[in-house]
């Protein structure tokens, strides 16, 4: 197993890097009610977010869960390729789909995106047509589906997708499989979702933008710039850390330069 790498009974959950980049904001501009103490733990448990002159930087990831019989759900597709929305602000191109041939995995296996939430940089590989995804159904929550309906989301992921027949809507806390459960986590959007990976005794919880940096981790009450409900994300965010401290969970984080981190429970 390697470091990417993390076993949740039969399911094999594996991080994509896509890219590496500057934030656009310098941090203590998205984070004003954040300390000096609170910058100096957060760069204790997470280091690489911090360049030597000063910039936030970002991880772009997504994560793969793979079956025993070799199917894949992939947790967001990424900032895509060179002329996708992210182009205005993120390191364009990404490498999503070599990412997950590098990690062995088959891109035409991916039988199920879910998208965490629909900002630029986790929707990029879901439509384009050198997207290797073209057969995978999209899950997306029915209120980032209302909410980006009048904005370029609309036109270039939502409408093909549903010509394509391959918008999955829902509603809330949603059962993929046995073991694998989308929860609803709004507030960084109206319908961000977190995908939860249980088995027995095991946990892990991929957790899109519920947090972007680890000061939240540190003082998960602190608001968020780019949080459109900050108060929504507020309790979001608490409630979900409580829930995986109580189960001992791994958190499987998107722009972290670490990987995994955990909440409580060593």
């Amino acid at each position: 197993m390697t470091d990417a790498t993390r076993k949740i009974g039969p399911l094999t959950v594996i991080a994509l890097d896509d890219a590496q980049g500057p934030h656009f904001d310098q941090r203590e501009d998205a984070f004003p009610a954040a300390t000096a103490q609170d910058w100096a733990a957060a760069d204790a448990l997470d280091p690489g977010s911090l360049t030597a002159d000063g910039r936030w930087w970002l991880s772009f990831r997504s994560f793969a869960i793979g079956s025993a019989d070799g199917r894949v759900t992939l947790v967001d597709a990424g900032i895509g390729p060179a002329g996708s929305l992210a182009a205005d602000w993120a390191p364009v191109p990404g490498r999503l789909p070599s990412a997950l041939l590098d990690a062995g995995l088959d891109p035409g296996a991916v039988e199920a995106i879910v998208l965490t939430h629909l900002h630029t940089d986790h929707i990029g590989w879901a439509v384009p047509a050198d997207s290797p995804f073209v057969n995978a159904r999209v899950v997306v929550q029915r209120a980032d589906a209302e909410a980006f309906a009048a904005r370029a989301q609309e036109d270039v992921l939502l409408r093909p997708l549903r010509e394509q027949g391959r918008l999955q809507v829902v509603d809330g806390d949603t059962t993929l499989s046995p073991e694998v459960r989308i929860v609803a986590t709004p507030g960084h959007t109206p319908g961000h979702q977190s995908v939860l990976v249980e088995s027995g005794d095991e946990s892990l919880l991929v957790t899109g933008d519920l947090l972007v940096h680890a000061v939240q981790l540190v003082r998960p009450e602190l608001a968020y710039g780019h949080d459109l409900d900050p108060e929504s994300a507020r309790r979001s965010r608490i409630a979900a850390l409580q829930r995986a401290a109580s189960r001992g969970s791994v958190l499987a984080v998107s722009h972290l330069s670490t990987v995994w981190g955990r909440v409580g429970k060593e």
